[in-house]
């Protein structure tokens, strides 16, 4: 795929972006922010955000696979479903709506889900913008004939 110079700038600043994604999610597992905080949950989101900035930076070099992208695709909306509950209780519970609460507690993990629900939305924008990239670059890549010249 071919891009241009505002395109391959724009593809790595997704990538620095969602590279700040990934290393904030580093401190998930401090106890001094989170209540019992998960190891694994820390990890499983430092790796989705890597995914995603390192898709980004291959994508300046290569096309995707659409495959891998339906997958990116498929692990966002996953998440979202996960944790579009935290999301609706905190739209429509009795406390008031606030993604700035400091920490997240076992009784109330509202706030850590509609960022986290945030997150994923905003990686699956990424991840489909480029998919439509993908598609857009095939459409205008001149077609080979299956038939040669004499």
């Amino acid at each position: 795929m071919k891009l241009t110079l505002i395109s391959t700038t724009g593809h790595f600043i997704a990538t620095v972006l969602f590279g700040t994604f990934a290393w904030v999610q580093i401190n998930d597992i401090d106890p001094a922010i989170y209540h019992e905080p998960s190891s694994l949950d820390a990890l499983l989101w430092f790796s989705f955000y890597l995914l995603i900035a390192i898709l980004f930076v291959v994508s300046v070099f290569r096309t995707i696979s659409a495959t891998i992208l339906i997958v990116a695709l498929t692990s966002c909306v996953v998440e979202m479903v996960i944790t579009g509950p935290g999301l609706f209780q905190n739209l429509f519970g009795e406390e008031n709506f606030s993604m700035t609460q400091v920490s997240m507690t076992a009784e109330d993990p509202r706030v850590e889900l509609t960022r986290e629900f945030f997150g994923a939305l905003i990686a699956f924008a990424a991840v489909l913008y480029l998919l439509m990239k993908r598609r857009t670059s095939a459409n205008q890549e001149p077609q080979k004939s299956s038939i040669s010249a004499p």
